[in-house]
């Protein structure tokens, strides 16, 4: 499973920017005067408004998929929490500590996003759920 959000771009002639929205956040929304901007900026915004809703307990919804929509990533770390929370699916927290044999906290830090997980602790946690970690490195902006 990929962390990629489909975020809308509009081009505003008259003010001359361009605006991002997110349809699956509907709270994630930015803007930059030039495309490259508006790329960092929405890449921003989504790993802000990703983190605040897990640090609020909020729903998350899982990214959909829009035809002409540009797919943003957040941050890595993110990505990790958001992908350890996907993922587990029925497990729970207490039952992959179990099969780690590590502790519950140690567990729930892995869907923190304020954690930097180490690689070994992520395959460790995939396995145990019955997944396994791919890595994959992407272009930061899109080439003209």
């Amino acid at each position: 499973m990929n962390i990629l959000y489909p975020a809308i771009f509009k081009y505003d002639k008259l003010d001359q920017r361009y605006t991002v929205h997110f349809p699956d956040l509907p709270e994630a929304m930015t803007e930059g005067e030039t495309l490259e901007e508006a790329l960092f900026n929405a890449y921003e915004v989504l790993t802000l408004t990703l983190e605040g809703r897990m640090d609020e307990d909020m729903d998350i919804p899982k990214p959909s998929h829009l035809k002409d929509a540009k797919m943003i990533a957040p941050s890595a770390r993110t990505q990790a929490a958001l992908l350890m929370r996907f993922a587990k699916g029925e497990h729970t927290t207490a039952e992959i500590a179990r099969a780690l044999n590590t502790s519950w906290p140690a567990v729930a830090r892995l869907e923190d996003p304020h954690h930097w997980p180490n690689l070994r602790q992520l395959e460790r946690a995939a396995a145990a759920i019955g997944q396994r970690l791919v890595i994959s490195l992407e272009p930061m902006m899109e080439r003209k």
